[in-house]
C-alpha cells in the first residue's frame, strides 16, 4: 500500500524537535512556534488560552498540509516586558491546572456515583 505509517503521525524524528522557535524580524514582541507531529488541537487549544491573556496582543495558528503533521503558533504580545515564550509558557500551565481540575471533578463524580449505585444494590 502507498499509505504513510499512522505512527508518523506522533512519534518525532531521531532529528526532530518537538517545539521550535523563530522570532519575527518584522514585527516587534513576536515570534513564531513550530509545533512538530500535532494537528489542530493542540493548535486551537493554545490559540483560545492564549486569547484569554491580557498581554497577549494575537494568537493564531496554521496546519500548513494535512500530510504534514505540524502547527505553526504565531504570538504577539503587546508589550516587551512579556514575551511570546513567556506567554505561551503561562498557557501550557493555565491549561495543566485547568486539566487537573478537571480530573478531579470527574474521578469525583465517579466516586459518589460508585457510592449511590453500590449503597442502593445492597436494600435489595
Amino acid at each position: 500500500m502507498n499509505t504513510p505509517e499512522r505512527s508518523a503521525a506522533f512519534i518525532l524524528d531521531d532529528d526532530q524537535e518537538k517545539i521550535e522557535y523563530a522570532a519575527d524580524t518584522k514585527v516587534s514582541n513576536a515570534g513564531t512556534f513550530t509545533f512538530n507531529k500535532e494537528d489542530h488541537t493542540i493548535g486551537n487549544l493554545l490559540r483560545m488560552q492564549l486569547l484569554r491573556d491580557p498581554t497577549v496582543k494575537f494568537a493564531g495558528y496554521k496546519h500548513p498540509h494535512p500530510l504534514v503533521h505540524k502547527i505553526l503558533l504565531k504570538i504577539q504580545t503587546t508589550t516587551s516586558q512579556t514575551l511570546p515564550v513567556e506567554a505561551l509558557s503561562a498557557a501550557i500551565e493555565d491549561l495543566s491546572n485547568e486539566t487537573d481540575h478537571l480530573i478531579t471533578q470527574v474521578t469525583d463524580a465517579i466516586d459518589k456515583f460508585k457510592r449511590e449505585h453500590d449503597t442502593g444494590m445492597m436494600g435489595m
